[in-house]
């Protein structure tokens, strides 16, 4: 009688840690605290810098790996002067009025090495849509007083002409070529 409860014990927690739910954490992007920053070639001389103020979204970890879904308004677009934002949201470049937001959404994520993540998924800027694949990098991941919070940061190039933004290629007055950095933090739902 012992060792049918025994076998009947074993099955139940076989079954039970077989059919056991994966974790799934949901958080919400800190528009205060996540940042999008750009850098082009200038006149084939210098190196220029912007940043996009409004990156909204959220970050889902599925059992400790992340899916992303990413929108930036074009709207705050910053480079700490007037006159060149509003040529950066005109038709030249990120028409904000016809494409008001960019966007990123994985699709997958594999771990890769300690706390960072090849991750795949799709961009879309100026109406265009392009898979894209990026290395990402948890920053941290911490309990505090506002609760659960975590962090990641990509880098990688996106050339401009694909996604129809060719102003100042052909003449040379800007690159072709924009480096790209994205720095995520965001707050458990």
């Amino acid at each position: 009688m012992l060792l049918i409860k025994l076998i009947t014990l074993s099955i139940v927690l076989m079954f039970s840690q077989g059919t056991q739910e994966s974790e799934t954490k949901p958080f919400n992007i800190d528009t205060v605290h996540s940042t999008a920053i750009f850098r082009v070639h200038h006149v084939g001389a210098g190196m220029f810098y912007g940043r996009f103020n409004d990156v909204t979204g959220t970050i889902i970890l599925n059992d400790d790996v992340p899916s992303f879904d990413v929108s930036i308004a074009i709207d705050s677009v910053d480079t700490n002067n007037e006159r060149l934002d509003s040529h950066l949201k005109s038709p030249d470049f990120f028409n904000a009025v016809e494409f008001p937001t960019m966007s990123f959404k994985s699709s997958s994520a594999k771990l890769v090495g300690d706390g960072k993540f090849e991750v795949a998924g799709e961009i879309t800027m100026h109406g265009v849509s392009k898979p894209i694949t990026v290395n990402m990098a948890r920053t941290g991941q911490v309990e505090g007083r506002r609760g659960e919070m975590i962090g990641f940061e990509t880098e990688f190039t996106l050339t401009r002409s694909e996604f129809g933004m060719t102003y100042g290629v052909e003449s040379g007055s800007l690159g072709d070529n924009v480096k790209v950095i994205v720095a995520l933090e965001a707050i458990r739902k």
